[in-house]
């Protein structure tokens, strides 16, 4: 497991939610659809990071 992976992924996050949550103030779709973006991107990379861990775990 990579923390620093795993520490980038959870700050696209919130970068993500904080981004969305601006853009329904706002009323702006862009910042709305960016924010969800974000959000499925830190989604995938914690997956990737599970994956590895999984095989690691099945190496070791």
């Amino acid at each position: 497991m990579s923390l620093k992976d795993r520490a980038k992924a959870t700050a696209k996050n919130i970068e993500g939610k904080v981004q969305e949550a601006v853009g329904n103030l706002t009323g702006d779709p862009k910042d709305q659809v960016e924010g969800k973006e974000k959000q499925a991107e830190a989604k995938i990379l914690h997956t990737i990071e599970d994956v590895k861990d999984e095989v690691k775990a099945q190496i070791d």
